[in-house]
């Protein structure tokens, strides 16, 4: 049957590269079945068989892929990741692309609710825990960055109602916000621009690295069932809120 396992099941969205890749392989290792979702085929396809998982082909911004994730994941889910999403542009305000600003809302904070919705049901019946990627980018705005900010910002909003919402139930609601982590992050930003993409990371000395937020995320959500760890910012050294220290 569709989802049946004597392991305990970690659903990882945007689980083709980056933290989502990481903690795929780390929740693997730790002996969960894990449902890896993304756009990507070939990519999820590959990790799968890797880590001996289950891969499904899914954008969260469509309702019909969400209901395919929720069947294939089965009727219990022990962990799910929110980590699909992502950045698109850095423009100022007054130069948005708004088409842009869609695809960012459409990812990270109604792609995000209709996968937590979905799964919820399954959550609860596993005595689950949800972890949402978000980002320092929800603590505020800064120049180019208002569209995704905003985004991230809406999906912290979930985070916070669901927490409360949720509060009597056996399930717990957590959050994890990334400062600067040396994925392809930027170069998706910036649209395959890669010497843009280099110049985000350029002189940093010691950036995250997606094994290092996906060792937090596993940490979290293996805590024993009472304790719910209601967010975790996770920065390199080198960066201090707003100030990154580069080398040079």
């Amino acid at each position: 049957m569709v989802g049946m396992t004597t392991k305990p099941v970690a659903v990882v969205t945007g689980s083709s590269s980056g933290i989502g890749a990481a903690a795929a392989r780390l929740f693997a290792a730790q002996g969960f079945d894990v449902v890896c979702a993304a756009r990507r085929a070939e990519r999820i396809e590959s990790l799968a068989a890797e880590i001996g998982g289950r891969a499904v082909v899914a954008d969260i911004a469509n309702p019909m892929d969400v209901a395919r994730l929720a069947e294939v994941a089965g009727p219990r889910v022990d962990v799910l990741v929110n980590n699909a999403g992502g950045a698109v542009g850095l423009e100022p305000v007054a130069e948005a692309d708004f088409d842009a600003w869609e695809v960012m809302w459409r990812s990270n904070v109604l792609g995000t609710a209709r996968v937590t919705k979905a799964l919820l049901p399954a959550m609860l019946a596993a005595q689950g825990v949800i972890v949402f990627v978000t980002s320092v980018a929800a603590d505020a705005g800064y120049e180019g960055g208002a569209g995704y900010c905003g985004a991230k910002a809406a999906e912290r909003a979930l985070v916070e109602s669901m927490r409360l919402e949720l509060f009597d139930q056996p399930v717990r609601i957590t959050e994890i916000s990334p400062g600067m982590v040396q994925t392809d992050f930027a170069l998706t930003r910036f649209q395959g621009d890669q010497t843009r993409a280099d110049a985000v990371y350029a002189g940093v000395p010691g950036p995250l690295t997606p094994e290092d937020v996906a060792d937090a995320i596993v940490w979290m959500a293996t805590r024993p069932s009472h304790v719910n760890i209601d967010r975790m910012t996770i920065r390199p050294r080198a960066q201090a809120k707003h100030k990154v220290h580069r080398l040079g």
